[in-house]
């Protein structure tokens, strides 16, 4: 889907595929055609944006040639860019912060590995860059790539991070040798994550400062803002300020419970506990944001009940309540778009649902592209309530 802001941006909304279990380029494929189109046809557009999550296998097999070498268009990838179109379907944007087994029994701290200091995440982001440049559309602008915030925040020692630091001078010149190569501009944006070594805005601009905006930059993840009890405007403008582009923003909603003390509450929040996925909990204080990494240490008294509400980093749908008394962090996804994108420019062009947590649910969905179809609709009217025109080919 897209949208034409009043200065004249093109800007770009669609759903991250990180919501389906796909860990070859088969599963991919079929993802296409049974979630992704019928999410266009519940919506009745003609053209669909996918943010597409590819595990490192997949992305291995579509570049067909080692990196520092030109991508060689093989079949696999002129089949995918096929399967796309003749969906009506396409893609502005990779998500490649899970590496792989995003959908594993148990993943927690796993979707943290590699990191950035290790040479295999520096691979697989030019790889999926490369692969990236040959499935954007020919009237996109860019394309955008978000990772994760260098790293789960321990262990990180100095040496460490200064391995990741000479990585991302090395990812500047890599994505300038694809652009040179390709003629597309493919940015990538770090996602502060809570828990992480850049889990909050005021991280970003300490750890992220000072690299080539036209090459990195941030995505800005509603969700996770949300946690960390980040005021939307007041982040925005620090990174502004800061000179870091949101290049990407993840449009998504926490779970909040406003009475943690309330017997009700904790026994509704103790229905999103599963193995899969951390969600890291907080709360806060006049002492400051306080936190432990997974709900149930939360609910096992690793949280005070008596400051205010928890927020919990569940993917939760745009559009719908949870089980009372609980609800959603929405508002705070709206006064991040109006931030972005209700003034008289263009500060993100790339919007990404990413309601990954579909199927760890209390109550899973029966028609998961209908609820995905769902969101988009509500994350629509939100921008065209912004002033921005839906524009249909």
């Amino acid at each position: 889907m897209r949208f034409r802001h009043p200065d004249g941006t093109a800007v770009h909304l669609g759903y991250c595929s990180n919501v389906h279990q796909a860990e070859d380029l088969e599963g991919v494929i079929a993802q296409l055609a049974g979630y992704a189109e019928p999410v266009r046809e519940h919506l009745g557009v003609d053209r669909l944006g996918i943010g597409l999550w590819l595990a490192r296998g997949v992305v291995t097999q579509l570049v067909g040639q080692p990196v520092g070498q030109l991508v060689d268009k093989t079949a696999e990838l002129k089949r995918l860019k096929a399967e796309l179109a003749a969906r009506g379907l396409e893609t502005v944007t990779f998500n490649a912060f899970p590496y792989a087994g995003f959908h594993r029994e148990v993943v927690k701290k796993d979707v943290y590995l590699p990191d950035w200091a290790d040479e295999a995440r520096l691979r697989h982001t030019l790889d999926c860059a490369r692969v990236l440049a040959e499935l954007l559309p020919d009237d996109a602008e860019r394309g955008s790539i978000s990772t994760l915030p260098l790293a789960w925040r321990t262990p990180w020692p100095s040496d460490r991070a200064e391995t990741a630091r000479r990585a991302l001078d090395r990812l500047t010149a890599g994505l300038a040798e694809i652009e040179s190569d390709t003629g597309r501009r493919i940015r990538v944006a770090f996602e502060p994550e809570p828990g992480c070594v850049v889990e909050t805005t005021a991280q970003a601009v300490r750890e992220l400062r000072g690299l080539d905006p036209d090459r990195l930059g941030v995505c800005l993840d509603a969700c996770h803002l949300a946690v960390q009890f980040e005021d939307p405007g007041a982040a925005l403008g620090r990174l502004a300020d800061a000179g870091l582009p949101v290049v990407k923003l993840q449009a998504s909603c926490a779970i909040e419970a406003p009475d943690p003390a309330d017997p009700a509450t904790r026994v509704a929040l103790g229905r999103f506990v599963e193995p899969r996925f951390l969600h890291q909990t907080r709360t806060s204080t006049a002492a400051g944001v306080r936190g432990v990494d997974d709900l149930p240490d939360a609910l096992d008294d690793g949280l005070p009940t008596d400051t205010g509400p928890w927020r919990v980093h569940f993917h939760a749908p745009l559009h719908a309540d949870p089980e009372p008394p609980l609800h959603t962090t929405a508002d705070q996804l709206s006064g991040v778009l109006a931030g972005l994108l209700g003034g008289a420019s263009a500060d993100c062009d790339h919007i990404e649902v990413e309601t990954y947590t579909w199927s760890v649910l209390p109550e899973p969905p029966a028609d998961l592209a209908g609820g995905i179809a769902a969101e988009l609709a509500w994350a629509r009217d939100r921008l065209t309530g912004l002033g921005l025109k839906e524009e249909h080919r």
